[in-house]
């Protein structure tokens, strides 16, 4: 949550930036204190606390707290995974799987599931999927393609700026997209889904909360990765971002009844055709 608050900075009132400054500062009181003192200590009214909570999707200031408890207690350790050239394996092993861990969980502690439940909603009743990523994300865009087309589902993933530029200007309207993005702030990704979007395409935004991507999607479904990609190759965001399609997946996969099992049951048994050998002829 306090890397969202960072990235939605420029979005707050002056007043609102107050309150913004006061939570990153000592994040860990402010469970404990009450609304007039949490005003006075960043020097605003408490109207100002309450709209801050609103700004970020909260009811009030107790919904605030509780969604702040919860992340703070599965606050990640600092990025990238705080290895050192002279430990033991072991050691570095440990590290680089229980933070990714940790991330998978905090992933799933911090998801929108209105969002998530609106998102698999579109994808069920689109004609056509269509994802976008480019470097890291393209891969995870070629992986989750494979899951939607097992689903018997036209889909196509597009890594290349070009290509995607050519299939925002001619998907069909009821086509739903799919954008995946740490970032989310590359131009070409952008460029093409403001051209799809002007033609009333669905966009579903896979990013960290508070990109461009973020503000842009029709519906965003945010990991919260502190990662910065622009030094480290991604790794704990492609992990959620893998974890975020598969959900979505198996949700568009329930929704698809008996006649997805069915299909489903098809695709299994036309690749254990392929994969059962003959048994090697008897020697004498």
């Amino acid at each position: 949550m306090l890397a969202q608050i960072r990235a939605r900075m420029p979005e707050l009132s002056p007043a609102e930036r107050k309150v913004a400054d006061h939570v990153l500062k000592a994040p860990h009181a402010i469970a404990d204190q009450p609304i007039a003192q949490l005003a006075a200590l960043a020097n605003v009214s408490e109207p100002t606390v309450v709209r801050f909570c609103k700004r970020l999707g909260y009811a009030g200031i107790h919904g605030f707290k509780m969604a702040l408890t919860r992340s703070l207690a599965a606050e990640l350790p600092p990025s990238p995974v705080g290895v050192k050239s002279n430990e033991p394996l072991e050691e570095t092993a440990a590290k680089v799987i229980d933070r990714q861990i940790a991330t998978l969980i905090h992933t799933r502690n911090q998801l929108s599931h209105p969002r998530l439940e609106q998102a698999i909603e579109c994808l069920a009743s689109a004609s056509r999927i269509e994802l976008y990523g480019h470097g890291a994300s393209g891969l995870v865009a070629q992986d989750a393609q494979h899951k939607f087309f097992r689903l018997g589902m036209p889909v196509a993933a597009y890594t290349d700026a070009h290509n995607h530029a050519i299939s925002a200007t001619i998907a069909p309207p009821d086509t739903v997209i799919i954008a995946i993005s740490h970032t989310g702030r590359s131009r070409d990704l952008l460029d093409s889904l403001e051209v799809a979007r002007a033609r009333s395409v669905v966009v579903i935004g896979i990013t960290g909360p508070g990109t461009p991507l973020a503000r842009l999607a029709d519906i965003s479904l945010h990991a919260d990765v502190d990662e910065n990609t622009d030094i480290y190759t991604p790794m704990l965001s492609r992990l959620a971002h893998l974890a975020l399609l598969d959900v979505l997946a198996v949700g568009v996969a329930l929704r698809s009844g008996a006649e997805g099992r069915e299909r489903l049951a098809r695709i299994k048994h036309t690749l254990n055709q392929r994969r059962d050998l003959p048994d090697p002829p008897e020697t004498r």
